[in-house]
Order: structure tokens, then sequence, then C-alpha cells
């Protein structure tokens, strides 16, 4: 926003929804017939892709600033009944209009998405859920910590491809399949999560389209596969609305699946059979109502702001719906760990949700129910003895009087669950005045029912959130901080006193280390891309002063014969086989191969070639100095692109052969380091904090597939480097991902 600028207070959002019981069909076209429908400029609301505004919050075609400074003089709850009536009128217009159909939603096998109240999404890469040391997942040990920090999860959405897919030909299901252990060991820590109570879901990616033709259709692969591992059910990556033909591959597949599009639904009528959605949705002083769940209460939105560090907004605007949320902390190896206090508030907004489940799919939901302060807000979900009422207070100070005013009836008592203790509201003229502590930016819950008996399952819902209630979520931190990293040490060789055969003197100097990662997402947020030693943070962009000492570097990256005699004469045979020398037949590279770089290979397969010739990888600086000299070229041979100073590019869907290294001498570095961009990638350093390891390559390669921006970017460019995320040999190794070694002088 420019200085000066404040959003009006219906912010443009992004997506949700959910509904219970819908009328039959044939009464809502008859309904939808006999109302005349309004037209849009003359609701008391706005649609909003997926969201619809509140009572009074209409545009009045004021200026931003304007408007918000006057957003306090519009009379929300007065405006609220015809507000709501016109709600109920566009749903029943809207739902006879697309021809709905609820049965998706009734069936006995997924009613567990009417529950899926938290899901994560988790880079397989972390290290919580799989150890590269023992090469095993680690399922109870992932749940474990996000049961301790944040009360736990009801579904995971497992990550296997961005941002490392496009490296080599390989597509999303091929990179799924090469997970350590294959698919067998895939569907034992499905059914791991699974046995814990916690379901599994997996992308489908609809813009990986230039990689390995699978031969199917993507529905139909992506069906096949979920099938194959006991999966419960996809994830949309990108996508507005997962077509139909996916619950028709899901079908013939004879599994049951869940969709789970990313982005608002372009067609109303994909409600019906896509069960969860997404939602990006904006902050706004009055909350903006769910369209989703507005037609359908029973469909689950998960609301998600994987950037945040602050997650208040996130959370309060799923609250007032009744609603999802999506804590994902893993954000492509960058770690975004909610604030003790967000997990704080995280925890007892899902214990409430798991205590009363029944409740939040109530076809008389309604929303914006008035409340008797300005800043909170209310929405109640009725069944037939019962009603619960979530708040939350958008104000940024404390609010614990008359909170709120209910018809009341005889017998009728009152719970606090967000406190855990029962309340005795002052009643007057048939109505209950209802006091309440709710805190700075803060939530509460009320519970109406009849009798004196407490009903079925409340006693321990609300000795847990007493217990919870006596620290108030203010006493808990909202200071985000970064994970910092670790440089995992490469240690010296022997010194050479002369260039040992095919290696290149790179002199001691002075060198001004300058690189930036090059990271689709992500900005230059702290914590993003890598650290340094000599740095505070990680962050994108890298300049450093450094004195090299003098090193050896070998002239070409590792041929295929190169390693082919380290096999022969070590006897090297890696515990994770897969994908190892890939692209050789019957244990050697081919025959016009022999002087192409070597691929394939994982880090510790490089390390080791260059720990048996008495080598080393390099440090990432090393290489780069050893390619650019001392005055920050952005290319070997220049500062301005050449293309017949490298290989000739390819984008075909299935990786050409690698053309053989030595073949462009006029792109030599200016030490006369050979093949240094634009061939393969090439293994530097290894990074890694709490949860994630990475590795920076250099150099770039001649293959990327064609048709979209979101496969991993090259860097050819010697001021740019890109960060792979490591988990295990078998999927870390790729087709366009070599090596060559250094050693130290003297």
């Amino acid at each position: 926003m420019s200085a000066g600028k404040t959003r009006k207070p219906n912010p443009a959002p992004s997506d949700a929804g959910r509904r219970r019981r819908t009328l039959p069909l044939l009464a809502c076209a008859v309904l939808g017939a006999l109302q005349p429908a309004l037209a849009a400029d003359e609701l008391p609301f706005a649609v909003r892709e997926s969201q619809l505004t509140g009572p009074a919050q209409m545009d009045l075609g004021e200026v931003d600033w304007l408007a918000r400074l006057n957003n306090w003089k519009r009379d929300t709850a007065g405006a609220q009944p015809a507000w709501l009536a016109a709600m109920q009128d566009w749903r029943t217009a809207q739902l006879a209009r697309i021809g709905y159909d609820d049965s998706q939603y009734r069936r006995a096998e997924l009613q567990w998405t009417q529950k899926n109240f938290v899901q994560t999404q988790a880079m397989v890469e972390d290290r919580y859920l799989y150890d590269p040391a023992t090469r095993r997942y680690t399922v109870q040990r992932f749940l474990d910590d996000l049961k301790q920090r944040y009360g736990g999860i009801d579904s995971v959405l497992l990550w296997p491809l961005y941002p490392n897919l496009g490296i080599d030909d390989r597509n999303q299901w091929d990179m799924l399949r090469d997970l350590p252990g294959g698919i067998a060991a895939t569907r034992q820590m499905v059914q791991d999560f699974q046995r814990l109570g916690v379901r599994v879901f997996f992308p489908t990616l609809p813009w990986d389209g230039g990689s390995r033709d699978p031969g199917l259709a993507p529905a139909e692969a992506t069906a096949r596969l979920m099938a194959e591992i006991g999966a419960d059910g996809i994830n949309g990556d990108t996508m507005n609305g997962l077509p139909h033909s996916y619950a028709e591959a899901a079908a013939r597949s004879a599994h049951p699946l869940v969709l789970e599009p990313e982005l608002s639904f372009k067609e109303d009528a994909m409600l019906a059979y896509n069960l969860h959605s997404w939602a990006y949705w904006d902050a706004s002083l009055v909350p903006l109502v769910s369209k989703w769940k507005w037609l359908e209460p029973r469909h689950m939105v998960h609301v998600s702001d994987r950037w945040a560090t602050d997650r208040s907004n996130t959370f309060q605007a799923a609250f007032f719906n009744g609603v999802g949320i999506q804590s994902w902390e893993n954000v492509w190896g960058w770690w975004n760990q909610m604030t003790a206090r967000d997990a704080a508030a995280l925890r007892r907004i899902a214990t409430i949700y798991r205590g009363v489940p029944d409740l939040l799919v109530s076809p008389q939901w309604t929303p914006h129910v008035p409340t008797l302060h300005y800043g909170v807000y209310a929405s109640r979900f009725p069944a037939s003895e019962r009603s619960l009422w979530t708040l939350v207070n958008r104000n940024e100070f404390r609010i614990d009087e008359a909170i709120l005013k209910l018809e009341h009836r005889p017998g009728q008592r009152y719970l606090d669950l967000w406190h855990g203790r029962e309340l005795q509201p002052r009643i007057e003229a048939g109505q209950a005045v209802i006091d309440l502590v709710l805190e700075p930016r803060g939530y509460g819950a009320v519970l109406q029912y009849q009798g004196d008996t407490l009903p079925s399952g409340l006693a321990p819902l609300l000795a847990t959130m007493g217990a919870l209630a006596r620290t108030p979520l203010q006493a808990h931190s909202n200071q985000w901080q970064f994970l910092p990293q670790r440089l995992v040490p490469i240690a010296a060789t022997a010194r050479a006193a002369s260039a040992p055969p095919g290696m290149v003197h790179i002199p001691a100097g002075s060198f001004d280390f300058r690189v930036t990662g090059i990271e689709i997402e992500g900005e230059n947020r702290a914590g993003m891309d890598v650290q340094y030693p000599w740095e505070d943070a990680p962050r994108r962009g890298h300049v450093h002063r450094m004195q090299l000492s003098a090193f050896y570097i070998d002239r070409y990256p590792v041929s295929n014969e190169e390693f082919r005699r380290f096999l022969d004469d070590s006897g090297y045979r890696p515990a994770d086989g897969h994908n190892f020398l890939r692209h050789w037949q019957d244990g050697a590279p081919r025959a016009a191969e022999t002087g192409s770089p070597v691929t394939w290979v994982a880090l510790d397969d490089a390390r080791a070639y260059c720990r048996a010739a008495g080598k080393r990888l390099p440090h990432e600086w090393e290489w780069q100095y050893a390619a650019q000299g001392t005055d920050g070229r952005l290319y070997p041979w220049g500062n301005h692109w050449d293309a017949a100073r490298v290989p000739a590019p390819s984008t075909a869907r299935r990786l050409p052969p690698l053309p053989p290294v030595g073949q462009h001498p006029a792109g030599a570095s200016p030490f006369g380091v050979e093949d240094m961009v634009a061939t393969v990638w090439q293994w530097t350093d290894e990074f890694e904090d709490e949860h994630t390891r990475s590795a920076i390559l250099r150099g770039g390669s001649f293959y990327q597939p064609a048709g979209s921006h979101w496969y991993f970017p090259q860097a050819h460019k010697l001021t740019e480097h890109g960060k792979y995320l490591l988990m295990a040999p078998s999927k870390d190794r790729a087709g366009t991902l070599g090596f060559r070694c250094v050693q130290d002088a003297r």
C-alpha cells in the first residue's frame, strides 16, 4: 500500500466454504423460481471470489482511507436482519441455479472430511518426518512435535515435488515414486499417519506439462498412484477447483479421494464434488463470510497464509466462520514456525472444534449475529437442544462486559467454552445478557443448552479449556524467530605442490563473493535461502569480501568414464542405490557418453569419489572464484550471454544425452576452467537447520522442461545459485546434476 492509504473495510479475498443439509434439488429449483433474484448491484453484500461481505459493508464509493475512517459509523447489527434475509434468498437461488447435488457430502466413507479441522503441509524433506541417517520415516516424531506445540493435526498434505521438480525430466508421479524405499515405504508411511488418526493428501500439479509424458491423463495418473499408496485426498496446486475428471478417475480406481483445490472454484458447481478447499483471505476489520460454507456448511475450508509470521488474522477469520486452518510451517524449506501465542490460539480453537464438531456443520449457521460491541463479531451454529456462538474481538483492547444478548427460555444454561466454565447470565425480559472476557484480538465461545444435565462429552472439554485458559493468550510470546542454519564443514585435503592431472591451479587472492538465491517464492524474508558462517541470519542476497588460499579444481566436470574407474578401483556401492547411475546400461556408461559428465549421483556419491582421489567438493565461493575470477563478471567469458560458448539447450519432454565435456573451450573461465555453466548443475556446499537440509547447486544445466515458470529455475549467471532441498539419495539424484572436485594447494 502507498503511504497514507488504508484499505476499505471489504478486502478482496480468495477461497472457502461448507453446508449441511441442502434442500432437495426440486425444492431449490421451485423456491428459486418463486423468489425474484436480486441483481448483483441490488444485493446488500458483495461476492468476492470465495467470500461474501458482511452487513453494512458495501462499497459506498469512498476512497480507501475514508472508508476505513468511517467504518465505525456503519450499523452492522442494525443491518444484519435484512442482510441475512438477502443472503438466504441468494443461497437458495444459487443452489437452484447450479443444480446442486449434495450426495458426495452424504457418503459414509467421507464423513471424516467434516472433522478435518487442522491440516498442515509438510515437505517430505523435513527432518522430523524423515531421518536420513537411519533412512526411515519418523511419523510419530513428526506428529508428537505438532501435538506438543499446538495440539496436533487432523490431516497432512505431504509435498514431494516443487521446488525441486524440473531439475530434470522426471514428472510429478516419478518424483513421488522416487521417495526413499519406493512405493512400499511410502504406502507404509501413509498407513502410519492413518493409524495415528491423521488423513493423508498429496498434491497434483496441473502446470507440470513439460516433463516426461506419463502416458495417461493427469487425473488418471494421479488417481491410480493415490490408490496404490492408499492416500486419502488430492490437493490441486494452483487449481481453481479440481475438474470432475479427478472424481471420475477416483471412482474408476475404486479408491475414495477427497478433492481439495488450492484456489477458489472457478465454477460454483465444483462445490458438489470438491469437498475441501483452501482459502487465502485478506484481513478485514469486519469478518467476511465464507461463500462455500454458506452454500454448503459441510464443506471444509482450510484458511492459509503461509508467509504470515502473525497468524491472528487467519485464525480469527477461520474461527468466525467455523472453518479449518492450514498450519503450514515448512514453506519450501523456509521454516515459518508459528509463534507461541498463535500456537496457543490454534490449540484452543482446535480443541473446541473437536469437542463440538456436529454443531459446526449446522444448516442453520448464522454469521454476524449482533453483538453489543463494535469490533466484536459472532456466528451462531444452532442445533435442536444446543447452540454454539464463536466470537472474535478485532479490537486491540480487552472487552469483558455485556458481549451478547440472546433469546432465553426457562431451563437454558450457558457455558463459556473458551475459559472452560459455566456462565451466570443476567436475564432481562426473556433475554440473557452474556458477560465474557475477550482478550485484545482474542476469541470467545459460548454454548447454550437445555436442561440440568451437561451434554455428553462436554465435561472433558471444559476441563481442558479451563486448564488452558489459566494462561491468557497475551501471556504467550508473539515474537517470531527465523531458524538459524549451519554450513556443513568440508574437511581440507592434503596440499598438492603442483597441479594434479586434469586440474587447474587457482591462485590465492581477494574476492568479492556476491551471490543471490533464485528461489521462485519468498522474497527476501529473514530465514530465506542460506546462512553463511559470517552472516547473522539466512537471507536471499549475499555479499562478502573473501581472502582465498590457492587450490586446484578439475578443469571439467567428472565424466562417466572417470566415475566408472572409481567404481572399479574402490568397489563403492551406495546404501541407497535407487536411481544411482540410472542412465548407465549393464553397470557401465553407454559408449557415446563415456566422456559426458556423470550424473544421477547423490551428494554422498560425489563426496566418495572426491575423497577416494584425495580431493573434496568445492565450497561454493571457491567454485564461483574459479569461474569468475576477480572482476565480478556474470559469465565465465564476460558480461554478456553467448549461446555459442555452451551446449545447445533442450526443453524436450525427455532428457537427451549429455554432450561430452571440453567441447566449448571458448566458454572457459579466466583461469581456464571449462563447462562451468549451462552444462550440468554441480554439487557444492550443504546447509542444514533443525528441519531442512539443502545443497547449493552451481552453473545451471542445458536442460529445463518447458511450459511453466514453477520448474526449478536455472542459474547460469555466476552471481546466482540454486538451492536444492535434500531428502535421500534416491530422490536427490538427478539427470542434470554432476560435480567436479578441488584439492588444496601449498
